[in-house]
């Protein structure tokens, strides 16, 4: 591997400069008048794999935004490693909080700042020059295939009707994912848990048009009142959701596993400094750790409704709007979770305002094993450039793509994430550590060394 690591370093710059190129375009699924730069950024991920070395690379079409795949076949009879990654992003929004324009990446202190810098670009271009590096060096050790996508941000909303189609072309002994975070960069660890997601919209309406606030306040309701008012009620003083079924299918965590958990580095005191709080909040009973991995969550994502431009203006609003979002645990179903919020909500409207929940998308909880040859490779890797061996850990973001690799495609996932919970992901000023991505390179040429020796035996 003496040969990899020269060729990194002789190539960090240009490795660099070809992820600010990425960074530099706008792919916001979420937007529709981002539409044309999604493409673009479709087509620069076709021409890197070209570049790096696949036989094969296309863009592949779907009822949204396309999926790029690519692959190398060495030999049939040798394993094969799917990568799955994304080149969409989150929207940069609000942009006048960024310290430097969220498309114009700045390489500064040790981080690149750009939107998707962490998620995913920064993650997922590692995938693409360790695969360089491996090809121009002659060491690529088993079957590659690549299926990028640029519709995550938005769900993943094609991309099971995708894999569906293409199940022969997908064929392969593990999902390689590289969408997550690490505890610290002098602490690897590796997830092997994922929340699930339930993302909705509801519209409350009052009257039939925004009205004098002087003239009809005091006997009208006011939606966003009443709004605000059952909001606050989906949650009680212990901070426990209030929907009823909400925890009957909770998959409660054994003593032994919440003990491992608790000795994961954590100080409660520097993570309120970093986000300037001065006390946390959650679910009695569960630590932080615990409350942002294996306990379900609700919460308003975004709040709407009335004048809020510049200035006064008296108005009594006809409607107001919230954007709501559930964070699920095993064993809960976005599905279900959904039907159970909408008929709560409907139920605890009081007469005068009338309600719309619009579902969005959701995806289920999942957990991968810890005993698997992929699982084995991943941590001998990270302990090989790190120096430790890395720790196990559940997290609260959601990728609800695993479970459905695991139900349509028949293979387990690996999520060999390099960022950490302080690169601002969907938020201003998201950044990625020039170290990390440089040890995600380094890193991921000796999993596909161990994986192919340990799956060889």
């Amino acid at each position: 591997m003496e040969q990899l690591q020269s060729y990194l370093e002789a190539n960090k710059e240009r490795f660099l400069n070809e992820l600010i190129e990425l960074l530099r375009i706008p792919s916001v699924s979420a937007d529709e008048k981002f539409a044309p730069d999604v493409n673009r950024a479709a087509e620069f991920v076709k021409q890197q794999l070209i570049n790096a070395g696949v036989d094969k690379a296309e863009i592949c079409p779907t009822k949204g935004y396309p999926v790029v795949y690519g692959e190398k076949i060495i030999d049939t009879k040798l394993p094969t490693v799917l990568v799955y990654g994304h080149y969409d992003v989150q929207p940069a929004d609000p942009y006048e909080l960024w310290n430097s324009p969220p498309f114009e990446p700045v390489v500064k202190d040790g981080n690149i700042y750009a939107r998707g810098a962490c998620d995913d670009k920064g993650q997922m271009y590692m995938h693409v020059k360790a695969f360089e590096m491996m090809m121009k060096n002659n060491t690529l050790p088993c079957n590659v295939k690549f299926m990028i996508e640029g519709e995550e941000e938005v769900g993943s909303v094609n991309l099971g009707s995708f894999a569906e189609a293409n199940k022969e072309k997908l064929k392969s002994d593990v999902v390689l994912i590289s969408d997550t975070s690490m505890i610290a960069n002098d602490v690897p660890s590796i997830t092997i848990g994922l929340r699930g997601l339930t993302y909705l919209e509801v519209e409350v309406t009052g009257p039939n048009r925004d009205l004098h606030s002087g003239v009809y306040g005091g006997a009208v309701a006011n939606p966003i009142n009443i709004l605000c008012d059952m909001i606050s009620s989906l949650h009680d003083k212990d901070r426990r959701v209030t929907i009823p079924g909400f925890y009957d299918d909770v998959q409660e965590v054994s003593k032994t596993e919440r003990e491992q958990m608790a000795r994961a580095p954590f100080d409660l005191n520097d993570y309120k400094k970093h986000l300037d709080i001065n006390q946390e909040l959650g679910e009695k009973g569960y630590s932080t750790l615990e409350r942002v991995s294996i306990r379900p969550t609700l919460d308003v994502n975004g709040i709407w409704g009335g004048y809020v431009g510049q200035g006064a203006k008296t108005v009594l609003p006809s409607k107001a709007f919230a954007k709501i979002s559930m964070r699920l645990v095993p064993n809960q179903k976005s599905d279900k979770i959904m039907k159970l919020f909408e008929d709560h909500f409907k139920k605890i409207a009081p007469p005068y305002v009338k309600v719309k929940v619009m579902p969005h998308h959701g995806g289920e909880a999942a957990v991968t094993p810890t005993d698997s040859v992929a699982y084995k490779a991943a941590a001998k890797a990270m302990e090989k450039t790190f120096g430790k061996t890395p720790i196990p850990m559940r997290t609260g973001g959601s990728i609800p793509i695993v479970t459905m690799f695991e139900q349509v495609l028949g293979v387990k996932s690996v999520l060999f994430g390099f960022g950490l919970d302080s690169d601002a992901i969907h938020s201003p000023n998201e950044k990625y550590g020039l170290f990390n991505y440089y040890k995600g390179i380094e890193t991921l040429p000796y999993f596909y060394q161990y994986f192919s020796e340990m799956s060889a035996k």
